[in-house]
């Protein structure tokens, strides 16, 4: 309601967790944060925090008030948000940035090159993701790419509702030589009445999934980015991961989003504006038992993993091969151990630093989001795109959905045509959930490796950025 710092408590009720506070002005708020196996006790993955290289700003009245990155600031950059535009063609409920109306002008290019420059210093060589409003309809967007990928970032990614590579043949080329390596689409069911729901459109899917074809064509590699919401959407996550996995290797992975009541959408308010109703909430162990489910276990929610670079309770991943069959191999690494040598750790028997797991995540996304070498060559090779499965659908055939063993894999492929598979037609499963003003732990933000680059050069983690009270009033985004 006033955006107040205030103590907080993790409650555990039966299998869920709720964050429970009480503002002093406003009185008692809760909402649930976990719900069920796999358990929250058992979800952990330690990290020794790593403080900025150079803080843009002081640590005066305390997170999350300081942001810029401070001097408290626990994980370093993975990904830099560059906002170049408040304008959209789509009116979004969900919008969390608040887009499109009254939109200010765009970012210039000098301002674009000057962020730029200022994330490099602050972060080195991170990924770079190109946002907004939509920022396809910036005018110097083939500019600020190529910009981009001349200063030695790791990764240039857009994030981008593809409607524009939709409408026009040649700009999904265009942006793939200019230097983009990845899409962040939006991609909300496999059903038009998912995006009528959320994007407050007709017509939604034929168009995003030629801006599939348009980009995975060009050699931007895909990664399909659903907003889950209870009752609208969350019956299709196995359709959108058989649709990911059909139109492997040009989509590269599918990462869910939770949605969070922040920015257009605050969310409908309990008596006494206690906030949204935990009915509107889906958390990620949710995410995970529904993915096996309406898989029919071609993913387990055992398959995931807790995230090495961001905290443990703002994600999930899990890795996997798509099969010829169209069955999916699990990839992932074991929960045990973290890789790191003695002398990476901030002291004998701590857990390993916070920057290692930036690195290696920067490193990982390089590499998955981006498309596989000589994809674009291969590409007339690559399996045609299918109509997508109904919500709750049953396969047509086992096969091409089956759960296949390591042991089965090697003994029904060729060694080397698996080898050969295993570098083009790998598919990334992951989720964030993002927090808004009901479920903004500190001891989360402190760890968050997502940030937004402003103009002045601060850095402010994404939650923080987008975070708004009940009536919209940000605490670091502008009212456009």
């Amino acid at each position: 309601m006033c955006l107040a710092r205030i103590p907080a408590r993790l409650e555990r009720r039966g299998a869920d967790v709720f964050l429970t506070k009480t503002c002093p002005d406003h009185g008692a708020f809760e909402s649930v944060v976990w719900r069920g196996e796999p358990g929250l006790d058992g979800w952990t993955r330690p990290k020794t925090p790593s403080w900025p290289d150079a803080p843009r700003t002081g640590a005066e009245r305390g997170c999350p008030f300081d942001c810029g990155l401070c001097p408290e600031h626990g994980q370093h950059t993975c990904t830099a948000l560059v906002e170049i535009t408040w304008r959209c063609d789509l009116g979004c409920p969900v919008c969390f940035a608040s887009s499109g109306r009254d939109a200010p002008p765009d970012l210039s290019m000098p301002q674009i090159a000057a962020t730029l420059e200022a994330v490099r210093a602050a972060s080195g060589p991170c990924n770079i993701q190109f946002s907004g409003g939509e920022p396809s309809l910036h005018p110097e967007l083939e500019t600020a790419v190529r910009t981009a990928a001349s200063m030695g970032f790791g990764l240039v990614q857009l994030n981008t509702n593809g409607l524009r590579a939709a409408r026009e043949p040649d700009f999904a080329p265009r942006l793939a030589e200019a230097g983009l390596g990845s899409v962040f689409l939006q991609f909300d069911g496999v059903t038009d009445a998912a995006f009528r729901a959320l994007r407050g459109r007709d017509g939604l899917l034929e168009q995003k999934l030629l801006a599939v074809e348009r980009f995975a064509a060009a050699g931007v590699g895909v990664v399909l980015v659903p907003t889950v919401v209870p009752g609208i959407n969350d019956r299709q996550l196995g359709g959108l991961l058989r649709l990911a996995a059909s139109l492997s290797p040009g989509v590269r992975g599918v990462h869910f989003q939770p949605v969070s009541y922040f920015g257009r959408h605050p969310g409908a308010m309990r008596p006494g504006g206690r906030g949204p109703e935990d009915a509107a909430r889906i958390t990620l162990p949710e995410l995970m038992r529904g993915l096996e489910a309406q898989t029919g276990g071609l993913v387990r929610a055992t398959d995931f993993l807790p995230p090495g670079c961001e905290h443990a309770r703002c994600s999930f991943h899990a890795n996997y091969l798509v099969r010829e069959d169209g069955g999916l191999q699990r990839l992932s690494a074991s929960r045990a151990g973290c890789g790191c040598s003695p002398e990476e750790k901030a002291a004998p028997g701590a857990p390993p630093l916070a920057r290692l797991g930036a690195d290696q995540a920067k490193a990982f996304v390089r590499r998955q989001w981006a498309a596989p070498e000589g994809a674009a060559a291969d590409r007339q090779a690559a399996t045609p795109p299918q109509t997508p499965a109904a919500p709750g659908a049953a396969p047509a055939t086992r096969a091409p959905f089956a759960r296949p063993d390591a042991a089965e894999a090697v003994r029904g492929d060729d060694l080397d045509r698996f080898l050969a598979r295993a570098r083009t037609h790998i598919l990334s499963v992951s989720a964030m959930a993002f927090q808004d003003a009901w479920t903004l732990d500190l001891e989360r933000l402190k760890g968050c490796c997502i940030h937004v680059a402003l103009p002045d050069g601060r850095l402010v983690p994404f939650c923080a950025y987008n975070l708004t009270a009940a009536d919209g009033a940000p605490l670091y985004r502008e009212r456009p």
